[in-house]
């Protein structure tokens, strides 16, 4: 947490860009289907419905106004009552309706950092932000299992070095974190210091250990368990080239040769900035 300021600001230099629609796929879990909604909006976030037998529950609802109509017109034509909604590392288009958050987060969104942040954006996007929600916000325990539409949900600590919100496991099956892991060079906004690198190698084996067979993210949107092992390997062959190399633009190189042709190299720069500052 100690470069979470970093991040922010960080945060804040997305440029704002016309949104295109998001798109919508299904994974049939057995007992539950997830609907896996990517916004497609400039902070790469995802929606999720939970689909049990005769109700939903949603989790990271939209925060651009755009996909917060998709989003909405989607839901209703499910046809079922939604039973729970979910905000756990991201507020977003809940309006009026009463949502869960895991504990601790509630008074961390109003704080400098979640707070301030939110400010950023609303100042970067101005009226393509939908209004904050305003409904009764309840508190989940972690390490406690709540049932919702017949599927559980099981509340973890996340990532040691991220935001105060859960790693939530659904239905034994599949399992939620802040960023989807993916087959591509990782952030500067999710690793931002060393500390980090450790809090998130940690996080992604457990989320392996939990059985899951499906890992989604507020960012992103779904990946299989190869995608979780990448991510390991990925983790620890940079810890060691940041303990080889002096400079961050060593530390840039030496990963450009490690990685040659992956995803997201032009982000390495920023990397290296927050991991050698």
């Amino acid at each position: 947490m100690k470069k979470v300021l970093f991040i922010l600001f960080n945060f804040l230099t997305i440029i704002a860009m016309a949104q295109s629609k998001g798109r919508f796929e299904v994974h049939d879990l057995g007992n539950y289907k997830l609907h896996v909604y990517y916004t497609n909006d400039t902070l790469g976030d995802a929606s999720y419905i939970v689909e049990g037998k005769d109700a939903l529950v949603t989790m990271e609802q939209p925060l651009f106004k755009d996909n917060v109509a998709e989003f909405g017109t989607y839901l209703s034509k499910l046809e079922k009552p939604v039973e729970k909604r979910i905000t756990d590392y991201h507020v977003g288009g809940t309006g009026k309706h009463d949502v869960v958050m895991a504990q601790g987060m509630p008074e961390f969104t109003k704080g400098a950092v979640y707070g301030g942040m939110m400010k950023g954006f609303a100042q970067a996007f101005g009226d393509a932000l939908t209004d904050m929600p305003t409904g009764k916000v309840t508190e989940v325990a972690f390490g406690s299992t709540k049932t919702w539409a017949g599927v559980t949900f099981e509340f973890r600590h996340g990532a040691a070095s991220d935001f105060p919100g859960a790693s939530i496991l659904i239905g034994n099956k599949a399992y939620y974190t802040h960023w989807t892991p993916a087959k591509a060079h990782i952030s500067h906004l999710q690793v931002s210091s060393p500390a980090a690198i450790d809090a998130e190698i940690t996080e992604a084996e457990n989320s392996l250990a939990s059985g899951a067979t499906l890992f989604i993210g507020g960012h992103g949107g779904a990946a299989t368990r190869d995608a979780v092992e990448f991510k390991i390997a990925y983790l620890k062959k940079t810890k060691k080239l940041l303990e080889e190399n002096k400079t961050a633009q060593a530390f840039v190189d030496a990963m450009k040769q490690a990685y040659p042709g992956l995803p997201g190299e032009t982000g390495l720069e920023d990397l290296g900035k927050a991991l050698y500052q």
